[in-house]
């Protein structure tokens, strides 16, 4: 049962094994393990950047194609749902019907640079989609009738989703059941969902095709794939669960605008999480993302609570205080390439082969 809902794709590693159950069940109870509006928020966050950086790996782990334009589908599917429920009111048929406009639009813009650009070699591309990317969000910031320029636009949801919404009178293990739980299982349901989906794509035929054109694409051509019709589909198919992604994470916000889904810091940290995680494992994208987002909203307030207990050790205590937390951040990644060049899934798997 656990091969086939896996794909036949299993950890290889009681290590890796071990972590990837922890975080699951994390992730399942976490409403209910942790206490506050920045746990659940970091919980949901973790969620929605497990399959956006799951969505990226389709493309650099999986067919090798380097894409700076994967957070303007992000970007698509959160003003595709939060420009719906904006003007069109707070209901189910609103999020639906802007969903479903922003993958139509996000498949379509991808299969439009795929064909027109991917035949051209793998920097060229880059710059291209980071071209690309860059007139959307200039084109976002200048409609701001529409899309509320630079400060974005805030939207109700429907009330099952609403924080004031009670599900149940009573509290489970201690939590009330407001629709804030509810917006965070609807995140974790769809994350599952479209992940254990993306596993399957990767192990069927057509997932070794984009592995066998990673590894050369003169071969495969040779033995009869039409690459580019192939790097194509697979940079459609990353677009529509980018998209997915990015529709999940303005429902969970209420809120779209540059700065949570278009701007380029989010670029770099996909790459950083792909990276960390191991690139052409998918698994890696639940490890990088959970560990980079757990950091960047916790690794702040540890440094603090060092600093202090160091205090007396001047030059310790500089090192250690809150505001380097960045700089700290940017040793660990160094530290985790030099030590992880394949990254942690692929050192884990190395170790188990």
């Amino acid at each position: 049962m656990l091969r086939a809902l896996l794909s036949d794709d299993l950890p290889r590693n009681r290590v890796l094994s071990v972590i990837l159950l922890v975080i699951l069940i994390g992730l399942a109870t976490a409403p209910f393990l942790v206490s506050g509006a920045n746990a659940i928020n970091t919980a949901a966050k973790i969620c929605i950047f497990i399959l956006l950086v799951a969505s990226y790996d389709i493309l650099l782990g999986y067919t090798g194609i380097v894409s700076f334009a994967h957070t303007m589908f992000f970007g698509i599917g959160g003003y595709g749902v939060g420009l719906a429920m904006h003007f069109m009111g707070a209901t189910w048929g609103s999020a639906l019907l802007g969903t479903g406009i922003a993958i139509v639009f996000g498949v379509t813009l991808a299969a439009l640079i795929g064909l027109l650009s991917l035949r051209v070699k793998a920097i060229f591309f880059a710059m291209i989609t980071l071209a690309v990317a860059t007139v959307f969000a200039v084109l976002v910031s200048q409609l701001s009738d529409y899309t509320g320029g630079e400060d974005g636009r805030s939207f109700r949801v429907p009330e099952l989703l609403r924080p004031t919404f009670k599900l149940l009178e009573e509290p489970v293990f201690g939590t009330m059941i407001t629709g804030r739980v509810a917006a965070y299982y609807l995140v974790f349901s769809f994350t599952v969902f479209f992940f254990l989906l993306a596993l399957r794509m990767v192990n069927s035929p057509f997932g070794r095709v984009l592995q066998a054109i990673r590894e050369n694409e003169y071969r495969a051509e040779a033995l009869g794939y039409r690459v580019v019709k192939y790097r194509t589909i697979a940079t459609c198919l990353s677009a529509g669960l980018a998209v997915v992604a990015g529709a999940l994470y303005a429902l969970w916000l209420r809120y779209t605008g540059p700065d949570t889904t278009l701007s380029f810091a989010i670029m770099l940290n996909i790459l950083l999480m792909v990276v960390i995680g191991g690139m052409g494992t998918l698994y890696g994208a639940v490890i990088g993302g959970t560990l980079f987002i757990l950091a960047e909203n916790y690794l702040q307030k540890l440094l603090g609570a060092a600093a202090t207990q160091v205090e007396g050790i001047p030059v310790l205590a500089q090192i250690l205080h809150p505001d380097r937390w960045l700089l700290i951040l940017g040793v660990l990644f160094v530290l985790s390439v030099y030590f992880f060049p394949t990254g942690i899934v692929g050192k884990l798997r190395q170790k188990a082969s």
